[in-house]
């Protein structure tokens, strides 16, 4: 097997950024993944499904992601610092199923949140050879951008067969489904999620170009080239994300803003980023956007895509979203908060009224404020105690959000070491999982002592059964 690193380089980057997803092959022998799927087989026979149990059932499947040519990938897409969730599950294609219609995942532990920014990723491991009769998963490329049935739909289906020990990394929200089992065999598919733990400061891939150079051939059948670079300069740690305005569309914004009216998601989805590029000039139009919503009490189309150009915009779009957070309305307060934890470090000035949201009325205001506090990053005493408070929301998917923000504090977190103790038995399993993961990545001896005396103490032994119980 092959032991070096395999990072992506440039023009494999800008493909996934078009495209969503990676498709590796690894190099283990057949009799590996010959093994795993009669083990998953066993499984199946002899216990059910046991989804989140999968990996310490079958310890070999780590060795398929520590293998360097899908690490490499995962380290290109997510930095090095990324993490596997702890949802995993085998989705089993009987022979002469139906298949699925396209969808986009719910998101394990939280709720939905679209961000363009691959912050969550889904891995697709086939332990045998899958061709198409037999029910592979299929892919809408380039459709990670698009909300809607229809334009998602405008593109074509990609089957993604392979023989035993393809791997497909794929962003979040690509839009994917089963297709039918044709055949009379047994399709497995072993899917695992990881997510990004660090914002990009500089490319995490081998890159040697650090311009967006447009590819030819892209599977997206829309040109949506200024939304592509956009993403590229955040993969590239460039001013974390915030475009150069090019000066071409500052004088055109106001036909921008009528794009964003546009019932074409892809002709709003352009004109968001191309207002992107205007930068401060376009805020206050966008901002209206959200007023003239909230005045007619309907979430318009444009609501959610002149989010997207606030993001895009960065540093100059701060102020006014941090006056947002003040609004009367629920959905502007929380889409305040949502464009600044998509902004990033740039929103560094937003923290100390962040912290003040999570104590706002609103789930979703203080679900994104959460969210928003960690992927910024930057820990003040009194954010880490808001943040620590926010373990006993009502809602799992904040409390969620909020162990996961710790863990990305690391060691400033310390003071949260009592109550991530504590929540070591949420009723959620996801947020156990974070607050175990938030106890590692804070890394004192107290931190690490709770930890440990937890994992022994809930070890999960994948050979006992009922016909070996010691």
């Amino acid at each position: 097997m092959n032991t070096q690193e395999s990072l992506l380089n440039d023009e494999e980057m800008r493909r996934f950024i078009i495209d969503g997803y990676i498709k590796i092959q690894t190099d283990f022998s057949p009799d590996f993944h010959a093994t795993i799927f009669q083990q998953v087989e066993d499984m199946f026979e002899n216990q059910g499904n046991l989804g989140n149990n999968l990996l310490p059932l079958v310890p070999e499947i780590q060795q398929v992601f520590s293998h360097p040519a899908v690490h490499g990938a995962l380290t290109s897409a997510l930095g090095e610092n990324y993490v596997m969730h702890s949802h995993r599950y085998c989705h089993f294609n009987s022979p002469g199923s139906t298949g699925q219609n396209f969808h986009k995942d719910s998101y394990e532990g939280d709720e939905q949140i679209r961000r363009h920014r691959c912050r969550w990723m889904m891995a697709f491991y086939y332990p045998q050879d899958t061709t198409e009769d037999m029910g592979p998963t299929a892919v809408l490329p380039g459709t990670q951008y698009y909300e809607t049935h229809e334009s998602a739909h405008s593109q074509p289906e990609l089957a993604l067969c392979g023989e035993a020990g393809t791997v497909t990394l794929v962003h979040y929200d690509l839009w994917h489904r089963a297709m039918p089992n044709q055949s009379n065999k047994k399709r497995h598919m072993l899917k695992f999620l990881f997510t990004r733990l660090d914002e990009p400061k500089a490319p995490s891939w081998n890159s040697v170009d650090s311009t967006w150079q447009p590819l030819n051939g892209g599977a997206s059948l829309e040109g949506h080239d200024v939304m592509w670079r956009s993403l590229w300069d955040w993969f590239y740690g460039k001013r974390n994300g915030i475009t150069e305005s090019t000066g071409a569309a500052e004088n055109d914004h106001p036909a921008l803003i009528k794009a964003l009216r546009d019932k074409d998601e892809a002709v709003r989805l352009n004109a968001a980023y191309e207002l992107g590029t205007v930068g401060g000039a376009a805020v206050p139009a966008l901002i209206e956007i959200w007023q003239e919503a909230s005045s007619s009490g309907v979430e318009t189309e444009s609501f959610q895509h002149a989010t997207y150009a606030l993001s895009a915009i960065g540093a100059p779009a701060v102020p006014a979203l941090i006056d947002t957070l003040q609004d009367e309305n629920e959905s502007i307060r929380a889409s305040a908060a949502y464009a600044l934890g998509d902004i990033g470090n740039a929103a560094q000035e937003a923290v100390p009224s962040l912290t003040q949201a999570l104590g706002d009325e609103s789930a979703w205001v203080r679900r994104h404020a959460t969210e928003a506090l960690g992927l910024i990053g930057q820990p003040a005493q009194d954010t880490v105690s808001a943040l620590t408070g926010m373990l006993h929301d009502e809602h799992y998917w904040i409390r969620d959000n909020a162990a996961r923000a710790l863990a990305r504090l690391g060691s400033a977190a310390e003071a949260a070491v009592p109550t991530l103790t504590n929540t070591l038995n949420d009723e959620n399993r996801y947020v156990r999982f974070h607050a175990m993961f938030a106890l590692k990545q804070i890394g004192t001896p107290k931190a690490t002592d709770v930890l440990f005396d937890h994992l022994l103490t809930s070890r999960w032994c994948p050979l006992t059964t009922s016909h070996s119980a010691f």
